[in-house]
């Protein structure tokens, strides 16, 4: 009767030393001590994709910092070997450079405070996220010549405005650059079902196959190379958006489009109460 115990307490003492890998996989009928070691598996495998998404997080940030700040440092050195100069293209270099890694610094910060769940959670409605998110970006939209369009009732839910605000705002950003060349399309769409608030991101663009589309979520990801120089952002905003989506206990799902571009879909949980 005690073996599968001690299985279990086996499996527990090697999983305290570090190693997430090992699964006691018990067999035998469907009792107690099944249950049990099941649900520790699942929680082991949990476990064990969390450390090794943080680690591939943690390098590719590596990576990434590394390139701007070593610009940074070189700008400097020859700023600072030619005593002759005045005011130039460089320092705009270096403005843009520093720019660069203010921006990957904050989005860091707020994929942090997203993943702790840090946050007041009060009534909102998509939809009106949905708009003022809109209207933040149609300057954007205008210079690279992509039409908006927003559509949907009041749709309910709860959670932080703040961050709300920042997931609608990345999808939509990521929808415009990531767009045709030119008479390109965005939709924002809103909707609340019997469970849950959808907020729906669509965009025209380039085909994209089912294996990019599964990793754009993960930090520092692109579907496509940019071949713009401003507005390019630092490869965190899918990732943000997930991260977000999470912390209000839902869901984000990316589609790629049969005629090209990305549909992204938002599932949080709907409230009936009344949004002020």
């Amino acid at each position: 009767m005690l073996a599968p115990l001690a299985r279990i307490t086996d499996a527990t003492r090697t999983a305290a030393r570090g190693s997430l890998s090992h699964r006691i996989r018990l067999e035998g009928r469907q009792d107690e001590f099944r249950e049990l070691a099941d649900v520790f598996d699942g929680m082991l495998a949990r476990l064990e994709a969390h450390v090794a998404e943080q680690q591939r997080f943690a390098a590719n940030a590596s990576h990434e910092l590394r390139t701007p700040l070593a610009i940074t440092r070189t700008l400097l050195d020859v700023a600072r070997d030619d005593p002759s100069r005045e005011g130039s293209e460089l320092d705009e270099r270096l403005r843009v450079v520093n720019a660069r890694a203010i921006d990957l610094t904050e989005a860091l910060l707020l994929l942090s405070r997203s993943d702790q769940r840090s946050f007041a959670r009060d009534d909102v409605d998509l939809s009106l996220i949905a708009e003022e998110a809109t209207e933040t970006l149609l300057p954007l939209a205008e210079k690279h010549d992509v039409v908006m369009e927003t559509s949907g009732d009041i749709t309910p839910t709860t959670g932080s405005h703040a961050l709300l605000l920042q997931l609608t705002t990345n999808l939509l950003h990521n929808a415009i650059v990531h767009n045709l060349p030119e008479s390109g399309t965005v939709r924002v769409s809103t909707a609340v079902g019997p469970e849950d608030a959808v907020l729906t991101v669509e965009n025209t663009g380039e085909k994209l196959s089912p294996h990019v589309v599964s990793t754009l979520t993960e930090p520092f990801q692109r579907g496509t190379e940019r071949v713009r120089s401003d507005h390019v952002g630092v490869g965190l905003g899918l990732a943000i958006a997930k991260s977000i989506t999470q912390a209000h206990d839902g869901t984000l799902s990316l589609t790629p489009r049969a005629d090209g571009g990305l549909r992204v879909t938002v599932r949080l949980p709907a409230t009936a109460r009344q949004i002020p």
